[in-house]
């Protein structure tokens, strides 16, 4: 009965319209606008992945092998299941013309390439014509960027380690483009066949080969790839099927949208404030109407439950609202998303991503408008006066404070198993929680400070009204330090972070890392390689060492992944060396070195930040497939092994004897002045044909490339909530215009000037502004410093540019808001403002 009258009381209230609740709306609906955005786009690239899975691979079905072709066994395995087997090689080298070098990534395919789609080609001709090539050489096609910078034409000569070749076209399209992944420099594409005499596929070389197969229409993948990863994962088998064409891209696409509605959730977080403060605005304007109804008999229950009815129809709405905008965003804009998108989408309606950002509407909603409609409770019928509600207790009764908690709590539940990373949401919301405790600490002090230091403005009014201004309770410094500061945190941590990780990328490692990388070195070409460099003074330091790779299959005589669980280690091959001699820039952190005519069973020696992360101790044995082969060595020590210096560094190294049967070659890292690195690698290039060189800048700058793409698109994210603060800034503005327009019919009554009062809301603004700001500068500076300490595990730097843009862009901000509701409180003639106040 008491929940009917509710109901009537509150769609009779409705019945005056939205006013006093478009901020309410507003920073709700774009609050969920931006997580169901986010999660469409996501499931749209998912369902494209999936879609296009045979084509994005290039088959049915892919079966890769790490620096050796399959065995005569997978041959026959795979003849015997599909249709169609297509061969391709890929691998790193030189493409040469004269004098001009230039790094590519081969791309050797045999008849049968591609299985499904088309190369498209410039000038358009049939693949085999163009690899069948032309004046008695073979053919090979380049990418634009790679024949432009070499300055190639079609029908000219470039060469691949000791091989000839004719340019017969310009490559503009592969279909099985994604599937390729990273690469540090453009493709060329040529027969397999033609590169039997050019020295690169030489046993012991970097090469990764891949077996697309196509498969009869009524194969079962589930079961064929039980059966390939049963017979042959132990040897090195990567099987990659239709489901998933593209992996990598599968899993990039999740983590970040997982990320992207975190940062999302943020921009709720700010949205919450703005619901919070506007709930309360509007409640303070009813509570004559609450005590009203509470002298007409109406108990406590039914005023809590006539103003959750209304606030909860209007949080309906406005969920409803973002909804709409989140769910056809994505499909207006899918052409232009689609242009920036390396992969097929299929743009739909998805109920599962407007499914979870309704429930985050529904939880922020409940989470940050049960504290003040619970202070209802509070307002007596005996006392019918002005601000009876923001005079009742500050904490309601302990089943709201539960409640409140409880969805919290839930809210904190779901973003974990919704992100599928538990850390991560942590994290985000822990930041999200200390950002908001921060400021909310700040505000109260920026007002006793305020309060402080109004003594001290006298003789200058405009600045002393101001800081009295900032001083009252009435006047809205919380919402404003909190919403603004709370979307500004989140842009000034993205920038740090982003900055931080430019400058570990680009800045500080041309101090500490080597000019070259050298792959491919022969053993009986390591003599003259070395005395070519350590003969020129502008070399300072060379490094090399055996190269081979393997894969962890088994540890402890147990799947390696049931030990070491999703590992990066395990993932995939790792480089493996050997060594004699415990080598001078090694520190050993645990266990011994072998002697150095140690000819037992094979010991390792193992990265040891990487192994306390697997659980790994002394003893323990470890399986590693090496060229097809299994070796089970036993852990003899732990070694400290620092990647970041882009330097030389491997997870594994064994004794000699335990890899004295494998074919292998060398690498180099070679550190030198800039003006030597020309004339390097000109004369090893033109010396040793087969040896790749991969400048290290060239790598960097691909790699910054990548991070520019990921740090748009937080950027973006944090944008959100950055809007959401301004949406609440500009509604606090609004909520204390009438408060400005008393107190400024009063000074204009003491003979103040228009100029002096417009200064000190000037004054006013700049100072919230600049303290909000300030205080999301040290928040975010803390949140980045967090992220890269404990997630990217790099080092620290503040980066300047960025903070002083934060704390400008917080002082424009409150200055730019309360300026338009200026006017106002300006133009009010003070005799009829405060004749109405009797």
């Amino acid at each position: 009965m008491s929940l009917r009258l509710a109901a009537r009381l509150a769609r009779r209230e409705l019945r005056g319209g939205l006013r006093g609740f478009r901020i309410f709306l507003a920073c709700l609906a774009l609050g969920v606008a931006a997580i169901a955005a986010v999660g469409s786009v996501r499931s749209a690239i998912e369902a494209g992945l999936s879609r296009e899975g045979a084509a994005l691979l290039g088959g049915d079905a892919q079966m890769g092998f790490t620096y050796r072709f399959a065995t005569p066994e997978e041959r026959d395995w795979m003849q015997a299941r599909a249709s169609r087997v297509s061969e391709l090689v890929d691998f790193r080298s030189m493409a040469v013309v004269g004098a001009e070098r230039a790094l590519t990534q081969v791309k050797a395919v045999d008849g049968a390439y591609p299985l499904l789609g088309s190369v498209t080609l410039d000038p358009d001709l049939p693949l085999d014509q163009a690899l069948a090539g032309a004046k008695g050489l073979p053919g090979g096609v380049m990418e634009p960027v790679l024949s432009d910078r070499l300055g190639l034409q079609p029908g000219d000569r470039f060469r691949l380690g000791t091989q000839e070749f004719v340019l017969m076209a310009r490559l503009m399209q592969v279909p099985d483009g994604v599937a390729d992944g990273f690469a540090l420099g453009p493709r060329t594409l040529v027969r397999t066949a033609d590169l039997a005499q050019s020295g690169l596929l030489a046993p012991g070389t970097l090469f990764d080969t891949k077996y697309r197969l196509d498969l009869p229409p009524d194969s079962d993948l589930a079961s064929i790839a039980q059966d390939a990863r049963g017979r042959f994962t132990d040897s090195g088998l990567r099987w990659t099927d239709a489901r998933n064409g593209a992996p990598g891209i599968a899993d990039f696409t999740r983590r970040l949208g997982a990320f992207l509605i975190l940062v999302g959730l943020s921009g709720l977080a700010v949205g919450g404030i703005g619901v919070s403060a506007a709930v309360r605005a509007y409640l303070a304007d009813k509570t004559t109407t609450i005590a009203t109804l509470r002298t007409l008999g109406a108990d406590r229950r039914i005023v809590f439950q006539t103003y959750f009815l209304q606030i909860g129809a209007l949080s309906g709405l406005g969920i409803l609202l973002g909804l709409v905008l989140g769910g056809l965003a994505p499909l207006l804009l899918a052409p232009l998303i689609e242009a920036q998108l390396p992969v097929p989408a299929v743009f739909a309606i998805y109920p599962e991503p407007l499914a979870e950002a309704a429930i985050y509407g529904l939880l922020t909603a409940l989470v940050f408008t049960l504290w003040p409609l619970a202070r209802t409770e509070e307002v007596r019928a005996a006392t019918l006066l002005r601000d009876a509600l923001s005079r009742a207790p500050l904490l309601p009764r302990l089943r709201y404070v539960l409640a409140t908690g409880a969805g919290l709590a839930l809210l904190c539940g779901l973003a974990a198993w919704f992100s599928g990373a538990l850390a991560l949401t942590l994290w985000t919301l822990g930041g999200i929680a200390g950002a908001l405790l921060l400021l909310a600490i700040a505000a109260s002090a920026v007002q006793a400070l305020s309060r402080a230091a109004a003594p001290l403005a006298r003789g200058r009014p405009a600045l002393r009204w101001a800081l009295a201004s900032i001083s009252s309770p009435r006047q809205g410094a919380a919402p404003v330090m909190l919403s603004l500061g709370l979307g500004l945190s989140v842009l000034a941590a993205v920038g740090q972070i982003d900055g931080t990780l430019r400058n570990a990328i680009s800045g500080n490692l041309p101090d500490v890392a080597p000019s070259y990388f050298f792959v491919d070195i022969q053993r009986d070409q390591m003599p003259g390689f070395t005395a070519r460099l350590e003969s020129d003074p502008g070399v300072s330091r060379v490094e090399s060492a055996p190269m081979l790779r393997g894969i962890i299959t088994r540890i402890n005589d147990r799947p390696a992944r049931e030990v070491a669980g999703n590992h990066w280690v395990v993932r995939g091959d790792r480089g493996v060396t050997y060594s004699a001699e415990l080598p001078d820039t090694t520190r050993l952190t645990e266990g011994a070195w072998w002697p150095q005519d140690y000819d037992g069973p094979p010991l390792i020696s193992f990265a040891a930040e990487e192994g306390a992360e697997m659980g790994l101790q002394l003893g323990d044995t470890l399986t590693v497939n090496i060229l097809g082969r299994d070796i089970t060595a036993r852990i003899a020590s732990f070694r400290e092994v620092d990647f970041s210096t882009a330097g030389m560094g491997f997870v594994m190294a064994m004794n000699p004897a335990a890899l004295s049967g494998a074919p292998h070659s060398n690498i180099a890292t070679v550190y030198a002045e800039p003006d030597a690195e020309a004339a390097i690698l000109r004369d090893l290039a033109s010396a040793y044909p087969n040896i790749t060189a991969i400048r290290v800048r060239d790598a960097i700058d691909r790699a910054a490339g990548l991070l520019a793409g990921l740090a748009s698109a937080t950027s973006y994210g944090a944008g959100v909530s950055l809007l959401t603060g301004f949406l609440v800034l500009i509604g606090a503005a609004a909520a204390g215009q009438g408060a400005r327009i008393y107190e400024a019919a009063v000074l204009r009554t003491l003979g103040a000037s228009r100029r002096r009062i417009l200064l000190s809301l000037a004054l006013r603004s700049a100072l919230l502004g600049a303290a909000a700001g300030t205080i999301a500068l040290a928040a975010g500076i803390l949140g980045g410093w967090a992220v890269s300490r404990f997630v990217f595990e790099t080092s620290f730097t503040v980066i300047w540019p960025s903070a002083i843009l934060i704390v400008l862009g917080g002082v424009l901000a409150v200055l730019g808001a309360s300026l338009v509701f200026a006017l106002p409180p300006l133009a009010a003639r003070p005799a009829r403002v405060l004749r109405a106040r009797e």
